[in-house]
């Protein structure tokens, strides 16, 4: 697929979801089968965190049964096929990651179109990146990663989430901006990576950060910079990428709830209100702002206007950075 979308393309994909055929799920009766929420990452990343929030609120509200299913693996593009094959009668739903917009231009063959084969529902939460490292590494800000990859080539390997994952590309794009040399060691999800540099097996890590809180929280984990525009209220006493000497460099983690293309009106309709009650809950808020996420509970427009401008904007650093197509 191109990396560009025309309008015409976006617009026929949401309107898809209104041609869904009649005597389907309606929102009296929804749901009335067991409903899987997948993700396109092992168990612990924010994909998985935030699913399985959704999960129990949504269950709860709307009396049914939702579960949270991981499907890992190339960059989040099995648990995406796996969605777009699926039955649109809103059983089958999936919480994705930023890669939803990233892997149209870092993957040669996908078995789906993002825009064709999905229908948007939410623009769920975001959350910064952020370099972090083992306290046995001696690596106590970015200016001693850079330092170290320029003394020693070799020196350095990161972790992350995926390939072609937020993460991996601000590591891609630390690289280009320093001029310096680092290995990216990939990962099924976020969990994993935080695992490799919690076992010190990778020095350096770049991640959503909330995978990281709990345990930088416990003195684990060393915190080098977020790369959001500001510094996080979670971690306010660490600084920013800009802080750290890179001017604009910004990226995030977003959450897209997603379900396949050409579900029932009405469905999506009750799933998006309930999304956003649960996301306005006061509770919930708290909640998730505790575990780093900034809530966004935009609906089906906002999801669809991201997609429409993240899939050339990343398409961008990709090109720039180098990555080449898997």
């Amino acid at each position: 697929m191109s990396s560009s979308i025309s309008r015409r393309h976006f617009t026929a994909g949401v309107a898809g979801v209104a041609l869904a055929a009649p005597g389907l799920a309606r929102a009296a009766d929804y749901p009335q089968r067991p409903v899987r929420i997948v993700t396109g990452f092992a168990p612990g990343g924010p994909a998985d965190v935030l699913a399985r929030v959704l999960a129990a609120h949504l269950g709860e509200k709307l009396n049914g049964t939702f579960i949270v299913e991981n499907h890992p693996g190339a960059g989040g593009n099995i648990g995406c096929n796996f969605v777009a094959r699926a039955e649109p009668d809103g059983t089958t739903l999936m919480v994705h990651t930023s890669a939803l917009v990233i892997n149209p231009s870092l993957y040669k063959k996908k078995p789906y179109d993002v825009v064709r084969d999905f229908t948007p529902l939410m623009e769920l939460a975001t959350s910064p990146n952020i370099f972090f490292t083992n306290p046995q590494s001696g690596l106590t800000s970015m200016a001693d990663v850079v330092a170290r990859a320029k003394a020693d080539p070799q020196a350095l390997s990161f972790s992350s989430a995926g390939i072609g994952t937020p993460p991996h590309l601000s590591g891609e794009l630390l690289k280009l901006r320093a001029g310096i040399q680092m290995v990216h060691v990939p990962y099924p999800g976020g969990g994993p990576c935080v695992a490799a540099v919690l076992q010190n097996t990778v020095p350096l890590g770049c991640v959503s950060m909330q995978a990281t809180l709990p345990m930088i929280a416990a003195g684990k984990l060393v915190p080098l910079a977020v790369t959001g525009r500001s510094r996080s209220p979670n971690l306010p006493n660490v600084p920013t990428m800009i802080e750290a000497g890179f001017p604009d460099f910004v990226t995030d983690t977003f959450m897209a709830f997603i379900g396949p293309a050409h579900m029932p009106q009405p469905v999506v309709e009750v799933l998006v209100r309930t999304t956003q009650a649960i996301l306005n809950d006061a509770q919930v808020h708290q909640q998730l702002f505790t575990e780093g996420y900034e809530v966004l509970a935009g609906g089906p427009d906002a999801m669809a206007a991201r997609i429409a401008r993240e899939v050339p904007m990343w398409a961008a650093l990709i090109d720039k950075a180098g990555v080449g197509q898997v």
